[in-house]
């Protein structure tokens, strides 16, 4: 094991971990495997862990202000979720027109909203989008042409959007008004072949963006300009998102895949690492 990285208690070995989010109210971790699909968690005080099958491919979790239940993307679209009862209500479908797509990964901003990409499940089309789901529960496609939508983050002020085609291996920046539009399309960061494709993302308290390396093997850190500040490399080939979490959120937590590396023993674990630095608070979602 690398310095500095464990890994964690863990419901099993994922075969398409993703999505990792910070609940303090509840003191957990959660994160999906879109391929069981399940929901999985683990409560950062006692190591107990616990997950959940799905009926579908689950791409996302999210938590509501001020309420107990969820909003979880899944392949037949927004939908809101009550662990408790395990009742899935579902909200609508952003793309009725693309029915061999799915939600894929998403983020909230500071005014509440979510942002959700979508891909082709099969991988075999670009058909992806960047949805906005606002507070009162209607959604925007707000941008498209992606292979595969992945790893939406935010700056530390809010006013730049981070979104990435991972097909492209390119990272976005959007500027991003208060009203919820995005100006400005221009690319942020692009993965030479050797860096593997970018996937999950998220902002540190100094602005940094972290990004995981699917096919890559690696995490790295970003300043605000693109340059490269720091590369940690994991002990499994397919990394694919991360979230800080913990009361002092200076825990990095870094999900993986077992697919396309089940000879690989740590493919498909949850990790931690010490990043060094902490992560901003999370964010629910406003309606």
């Amino acid at each position: 094991m690398v310095a500095g990285i464990r890994i964690v208690a863990r419901t099993g070995r994922d075969r398409l971990g993703e999505g990792p989010v910070w609940v303090p109210e509840r003191g957990r971790l959660f994160w999906v495997d879109i391929d069981a699909p399940a929901l999985n968690w683990l409560d950062l005080a006692g190591g107990g862990t616990g997950t959940r099958p799905f009926p579908e491919p689950l791409g996302w979790i999210i938590p509501r202000a001020g309420r107990r239940d969820f909003i979880v993307g899944l392949k037949s679209g927004f939908s809101t979720y009550d662990l408790e009862a395990d009742r899935i209500t579902p909200i609508g479908d952003p793309e009725p027109d693309h029915p061999d797509n799915r939600l894929n990964d998403a983020k909230v901003d500071r005014a509440g909203r979510i942002w959700a990409g979508t891909m082709h499940q099969a991988e075999t089309a670009v058909s992806g989008s960047l949805h906005r789901l606002d507070p009162d529960l209607t959604w925007r496609r707000m941008d498209g042409g992606y292979g595969v939508a992945n790893g939406p983050t935010f700056s530390l002020d809010g006013r730049i959007l981070y979104h990435s085609d991972s097909a492209a291996r390119t990272v976005y920046a959007f500027d991003l008004a208060a009203d919820g539009t995005l100006t400005g399309k221009r690319t942020f960061l692009r993965f030479p072949d050797d860096w593997g494709w970018p996937d999950g993302m998220t902002t540190d308290e100094e602005g940094c963006l972290w990004i995981a390396h699917w096919g890559g093997g690696r995490l790295s850190r970003v300043d605000p300009e693109g340059r490269l500040m720091r590369a940690i490399p994991l002990p499994a080939p397919n990394i694919t998102s991360c979230a800080f979490a913990g009361d002092g959120l200076d825990r990095l937590f870094v999900t993986s895949a077992a697919r396309g590396a089940e000879d690989v023993p740590e493919a498909g674990a949850l990790f931690e690492l010490d990043a060094g630095v902490r992560g901003l608070p999370p964010r629910a979602f406003g309606g």
